[in-house]
């Protein structure tokens, strides 16, 4: 597969075009990520839902939480592999390489879950996620009494539920726009 060469199959703004608040965040970006992230660029035709996805993803996945950054990045991961999310598979893997300081283990995240080290309480907490996209109308309350058995808090079963949710979202306005990843994710912490 050839890596797409369009940020998205849309019409976006040019960058000159851009509002001062947008492009004072893109600034931000370009200066602490030394990029700006491709799913961004895609909601400059509407600033507001720029500022609404930006707002709830850096609340969600950078705010507090009772789940490790990492684990939020698992989980994102792992929605992304159910999702088939090219997007959000290569942004979303090179964060688990960052955080977790092992690109084995985020390449393991990316193609297969099932097959990575990992304890009991993070298996059940991806398979739930897993769950969660693939047979929703399944989740029971034995699948939150499984969480709570291996520790999780009704907070964090909250957390687990907010952060699939989410992923299932924005996987679907990748694959919608069929949005390209930023190049430089896949060279990033190998």
């Amino acid at each position: 597969m050839a890596h797409p060469t369009e940020i998205a199959r849309i019409a976006l703004p040019d960058q000159s075009e851009l509002d001062p608040e947008t492009q004072a965040y893109f600034d931000t970006c370009e200066e602490k990520l030394g990029m700006i992230p491709n799913v961004l660029r895609c909601y400059t035709g509407n600033p507001a839902k720029l500022r609404t996805f930006s707002a709830f993803y850096n609340e969600l996945m950078l705010g507090d939480s009772p789940l490790t950054k990492l684990e939020r990045e698992m989980i994102a991961t792992v929605v992304s592999a159910r999702n088939r999310c090219f997007y959000c598979l290569v942004a979303h893997g090179q964060m688990i390489r960052e955080l977790s300081g092992n690109p084995e283990f985020g390449e393991l995240m990316v193609f297969n879950y099932r097959a990575a080290q990992l304890s009991e309480r993070h298996r059940a907490m991806l398979d739930f996620a897993w769950k969660l996209t693939d047979t929703p109308e399944d989740i029971s309350e034995k699948d939150r009494e499984g969480l709570r058995a291996v520790g999780f808090s009704d907070d964090e079963i909250f957390d687990i539920t907010d952060v699939t949710s989410f992923f299932n979202y924005t996987n679907r306005m990748a694959h919608g726009l069929e949005m390209a990843p930023n190049r430089e994710y896949h060279g990033m912490n190998r």
